[in-house]
């Protein structure tokens, strides 16, 4: 096809070998379109064997298709251009539906902005509705290890696009090897000189007010209150980077009464299997998202009975290994208090602190950030491999500050987003707060659940900091742990505690950090967990 300004994109069709025209599904992508997602979706032969016109494209400037590559800067309008090629196809008899994870799921959100009237549904997967706050940070902290990895991986693409063979080679070995410890960890000097037109440059320096994200953020763009009331099926993972994307375009789908099914499996951004971080969680965390999907599809471009479960949420539960079938995300919500050294608690539960507590309540718990061993990234939604993993290794380091428990008298489903709610202040004008949130089972394991990450520019001050989303059940004897530390690291650019933003850093800049609690009340520091009632 051609766009409205020249352009020729290139796509693979798949179809009947009889019959048709048939009802379309649409896939925009930038990793080669025969890769198809392939590696997590089944390959567009299944899709097309099921009666449906397929087609695989790849977007501007990637695989064969002519034009330059702008992080999604060009996909509203192709994506248009896409529709109304798609649905003039010979073999296409009028309707498209589109589907796809990551930036294929972006590319469906863009598609849909102009309420094209051949588009009858999308299906986008690990998404970011707010790009700033869903994908390139996380509560004001760059997410340095994903999005470098990324840059790496496009701009090693793009040489090999080019055939250019020497900086291809020499992006390969940086993706293969780096190890942070150049003048400036975040900004390597050889991605600069071997791909000066990376969007990395840019998601490092545009504020989050800058235009650069407002053009290119699907919050910005979706004009979900003018008129699109298309059905959205949505695909996230309990260990994806982007699920607050998902979380976020959930809440506006149903604020704006848009129909709409939401499925979160146990799984990191791929593969979508049974076993993530050091978890097996059995055959039915297997995905079945391609069977969704067609169900999906046939009702809703065929006209055929619903075949896929009514429920608004289908949520794995990581605890008992079983899916949840749910109307709406639980209302219900329980508390539970840091109890720090010196500090009771006076309602509640309270988590204990491994410090014994002291006699006098003007002290309070101190824990110190060395930039020379920052702690370690582990698991979860943003350190490698993705899922959850033991980190009772981690909790013993005396530069991370745990809170554990009394054994729970019975059992407890926490579904949803947790939230801590921290008053924090440091020896220096900035600092950076991880959390984790953890199961320590009666054999003395702790599994990080959740995990959360916070920057603070200022000294002293009350932080807010969203975990990443969870649906889990602990069983009676198990206790919950939050554990505290200065770093994430590599996740997470150091902190260098000079005020200056982390990812601008100089490595010899970066300072000793000392935190402490703000001890103004007993109920200041706590935990708030979404639980499902009556459990």
């Amino acid at each position: 096809m051609v766009t409205r300004d020249g352009i020729r994109l290139d796509s693979d069709l798949y179809y009947p070998n009889s019959g048709g025209p048939w009802p379309a599904l649409l896939m925009r992508q930038p990793y080669g379109r025969r890769l198809a997602s392939t590696l997590v979706y089944a390959h567009p032969h299944w899709y097309a064997a099921q009666g449906y016109l397929v087609v695989i494209q790849d977007v501007r400037g990637r695989g064969s298709s002519e034009g330059e590559f702008d992080l999604f800067a060009h996909e509203v309008e192709d994506g248009q251009d896409c529709l109304d090629w798609v649905s003039k196809l010979p073999q296409c008899e009028g309707s498209v539906a589109t589907y796809g994870f990551s930036y294929q799921g972006m590319t469906q959100l863009y598609a849909a902005v102009n309420h094209h009237p051949s588009l009858k549904t999308i299906c986008p997967a690990m998404i970011a509705w707010d790009l700033y706050q869903d994908w390139a940070h996380e509560n004001g902290a760059f997410c340095l290890q994903n999005n470098l990895g990324w840059a790496l991986q496009l701009a090693t693409d793009s040489a090999k696009r080019r055939q250019d063979e020497q900086t291809f080679q020499r992006l390969m070995r940086l993706a293969k090897s780096y190890d942070f410890s150049g003048f400036q960890p975040a900004i390597p000097d050889r991605l600069g000189e071997l791909a000066p037109d990376s969007f990395y440059h840019q998601w490092i320096s545009e504020p989050p007010e800058a235009d650069y994200w407002q053009r290119r953020s699907p919050d910005q763009r979706w004009q979900i209150r003018e008129k699109i009331d298309i059905p959205v099926l949505q695909i996230g993972g309990w260990f994806d980077p982007h699920l607050r994307g998902n979380w976020r375009l959930y809440a506006e789908l149903e604020r704006c009464g848009i129909q709409q099914k939401m499925v979160v499996g146990p799984w990191g951004h791929f593969p979508w299997g049974s076993r993530a971080g050091g978890q097996n969680y059995g055959e039915s965390a297997i995905s079945g998202v391609d069977q969704l999907q067609l169900a999906w599809f046939d009702h809703f471009l065929k006209g055929q009975e619903p075949r896929f479960n009514p429920a608004k949420l289908e949520l794995f539960d990581l605890g008992t290994k079983q899916w949840r079938y749910l109307t709406d995300l639980p209302s219900t919500q329980q508390s539970w208090f840091l109890q720090c050294s010196g500090l009771g608690t006076t309602q509640g539960s309270a988590l204990t602190a491994k410090v014994p507590a002291r006699s006098t309540e003007e002290i309070s718990d101190v824990w110190v950030h060395d930039p020379w061993r920052p702690v370690p990234s582990l698991g979860g939604h943003s350190g490698y491999p993705q899922g959850v993993k033991e980190r009772s290794t981690i909790d013993d380091r005396s530069d991370v500050v745990t809170y554990t428990s009394e054994p729970l008298q019975k059992s407890l489903t926490i579904c949803g987003v947790p939230q801590i709610f921290l008053t924090l202040e440091s020896d220096r004008p900035s600092f950076d707060v991880a959390v984790s949130l953890s199961q320590f089972r009666v054999t003395g394991e702790v599994w990080a659940l959740s995990q959360g990450y916070c920057t603070s520019l200022e000294q002293q001050g009350t932080l807010t900091i969203p975990l990443q989303g969870i649906c889990v059940t602990l069983s009676v004897g198990d206790r919950l742990r939050i554990s505290l530390a200065g770093a994430n690291f590599p996740a997470y650019p150091v902190n260098p505690g000079t005020g200056q933003q982390a990812v601008f850093a100089n490595l010899i800049d970066q300072q000793i950090i000392t935190l402490a609690f703000v001890t103004h009340g007993p109920t200041q520091n706590h935990l708030l967990l979404p639980i499902l009632s009556g459990e």
